[in-house]
């Protein structure tokens, strides 16, 4: 009596089949050793179309809006027919006995399981396979410590939710705002105040207005000092003649340091990555889109085995790691191996900032497996790179530097002067050919100095400078915002808070950007995303319900909580609570778009039909919003 096993991609149930000894090869899955291995190919089931549930919505109409099914009735996508009738012929075959999920380890995967053991109407027992990385020792572990596919029932309860929030929404609104001002206008739960970031910084870069200001400088010789205007805080002066004034009195004078400061300072090492810190560094770095950047982590833990799981939203590890993680940088080759060395001689730093239980839930933090391939691409040699050097990293000492600040006072005129030297280079010495920093006036190797020392002003300069906007997002903004519910946070205490507050999870917010571009809102220029005439136009006729980073950050955090609900009742309880305050906003935003402004008027667009056909119009169903 064989085990199904249910893997999401055929390349992973290909190894799970070779690691338990499977090897006869069938019609859509590989058998033997008493199991049989079959897959999905992603989804193989979704929700259904509003006029798949009932036929008149196949003409979109206003009056026919809100669309509030009870329940939202799943089918098999037509691409995937064939192989979702061999997984439902081996689901309800007599002779299997049990089934396991195998497919991805996350919200997603969870989803992509459920609708596929519902839709062929099985009612076997099921158990769950739960992995961090795919190499042959991790699968068969996780075969010898299978769970009840009950454990997880919380997580598929949070995983519908979500879809079905974004049904409603994007089946309601599209539909409405399409009618209303006769454009295609796809609009999602997440994906619209996502939209509304970058309309938001491509609005104050075109709204800035340049102030002219100039900044005095004055060469004391062995240092170089900045103007420090009377509040003691700012360099910039905005009147030109006072600045001439300033050169003028202090050229040639003599002046007295009025304070030396010098401390010692620390840096501490950066976290592991989390698949959205992964994406914004690569982005830095390289310039790697979001959606780059997840596709080779993707391969990496598929098909290189050489990471951990990379959709994931913890920078932890959890204790019992300890010996895993000293394994692996034990066993790193060179150039990786003279990196970790200076510390391999001592026990491992054990800090919170690397293991803590209580911040892992699904997944810990993305690290390499141990195995490290010989033939990886230039761009998977980056972000392989990128994942070991931060393991090694965090296990290294603090960075060290020197601090120091200078009040010099010539006359009546203060100028200030700041430096940095670095004393121990620590964990810094492994990025030191990654990034070199450019030179920095106000970052100068400073002599010794002491208060009352004097030194004579050599030179004093004139500098005009004018303020500058903020620059346009790139993956590596939007993906901070993303992460935050739209604040912008860099202190990684607050910023661990916020993670359950982002817009979308890991796991979507590369796809969600791809979506933007991919319906005209927004569109790429080297390496900064900027809103296009429609997708700022959108903005402008929806109202801020919809466009509130802070709103879908509440969403998120409740579907986050939902997953942690492992009392049944409760669960369906809150989980009805839920769907019945997205149903009212879709009735909210239904009766905004009906109300909508005339003087927007949006560009007839032109869609090339699937068929011979007429040419479409603005009926047409909208793509799926997220």
């Amino acid at each position: 009596m064989p085990t199904l096993i249910v893997a999401e991609k055929p390349s992973v149930a290909r190894d799970i089949a070779r690691v338990l000894g499977a090897k006869t090869s069938g019609d859509g899955c590989i058998s033997g050793n008493g199991y049989i291995v079959t897959w999905a190919l992603g989804h193989l089931v979704s929700l259904k179309e509003p006029d798949e549930i009932d036929e008149r919505y196949k003409k979109w109409r206003m009056e026919d809006l809100p669309i509030l099914p009870e329940t939202i009735p799943t089918k098999v996508l037509p691409k995937t027919k064939s192989q979702f009738s061999i997984v439902k012929k081996l689901m309800n075959d007599k002779e299997v006995t049990d089934i396991v999920c195998a497919t991805d380890s996350g919200r997603e995967g969870e989803l992509i399981f459920r609708y596929i053991y519902g839709q062929a109407g099985c009612k076997k027992p099921c158990k769950r396979l739960w992995i961090s990385s795919m190499t042959d020792a991790s699968i068969r572990a996780g075969f010898q410590n299978l769970r009840p596919s009950s454990d997880y029932d919380a997580l598929y309860r949070s995983a519908r939710c979500r879809s079905e929030a974004d049904w409603l929404v994007g089946m309601n609104a599209s539909r409405a705002y399409t009618l209303r001002y006769n454009a295609l206008l796809p609009i999602g739960r997440v994906q619209t105040p996502t939209l509304n970031l970058i309309v938001q910084r491509d609005l104050e870069i075109a709204n800035f207005v340049p102030k002219d200001y100039w900044e005095v400088r004055a060469n004391f010789g062995d240092y170089t000092g900045t103007y420090l205007c009377p509040d003691g805080k700012e360099t910039r002066i905005f009147e030109e003649a006072l600045a001439r004034d300033i050169r003028d009195a202090v050229a040639g004078q003599t002046g007295t340091v009025i304070e030396a400061k010098k401390e010692r300072k620390r840096q501490l090492p950066p976290q592991l990555f989390d698949l959205t810190q992964l994406q914004r560094e690569a982005n830095k770095l390289y310039g790697f889109p979001a959606d780059k950047t997840l596709n080779i982590t993707q391969k990496l833990y598929e098909q290189r085995k050489c990471v951990t799981y990379p959709r994931t939203d913890s920078r932890y590890l959890t204790n019992d790691m300890i010996p895993k993680v000293e394994k692996v940088l034990r066993a790193l080759p060179e150039p990786y191996a003279g990196m970790i060395a200076p510390v391999m001689d001592k026990p491992l730093t054990r800090t919170k900032r690397i293991y803590d239980e209580s911040r892992v839930s699904d997944h810990h933090a993305i690290i390499p497996t141990g195995q490290f391939p010989k033939n990886l691409t230039p761009d998977e040699q980056k972000i392989f790179d990128m994942v070991v050097k931060r393991l090694i990293a965090v296990h290294l000492p603090d960075y060290e530097y020197d601090s120091s600040r200078i009040l010099t006072k010539v006359g009546a005129h203060t100028f200030r002067s700041t430096g940095s030297m670095p004393a121990i280079l620590g964990w810094k010495a492994i990025y030191q050919s990654d990034k070199p920093e450019k030179p920095d006036d106000d970052n100068q190797a400073l002599p010794e100095l002491s208060v009352g020392d004097t030194r004579r002003v050599t030179r004093a300069t004139v500098t005009a400078k004018k303020t500058q906007p903020p620059k346009p997002h790139d993956d590596a903004s939007l993906l901070n915002l993303m992460e935050h519910a739209g604040r912008q946070i860099e202190d990684e205490a607050l910023r661990e808070q916020m993670k359950d507050s982002g817009l979308g999870t890991p796991a979507t917010r590369a796809a969600i950007i791809d979506r933007l571009i991919h319906v005209g809102y927004v569109q790429r220029k080297g390496k900064t995303l900027i809103s296009t005439d429609k997708g700022r136009k959108l903005i402008s006729v929806v109202p801020p319900e919809i466009t509130s980073a802070e709103t879908t950050g509440k969403w998120e955090r409740y579907l986050s909580e939902l997953a942690k609900v492992h009392d049944s009742e409760l669960g369906e309880t809150k989980a009805k609570r839920f769907i019945g305050s997205i149903s009212r906003f879709s009735v909210f935003l239904v009766e905004n778009a009906r109300s909508g402004s005339a003087a927007v008027q949006f560009e007839r667009e032109t869609y090339k039909p699937k068929r011979k056909a007429a040419p479409r119009k603005t009926t047409a169903k909208k793509p799926a919003a997220k």
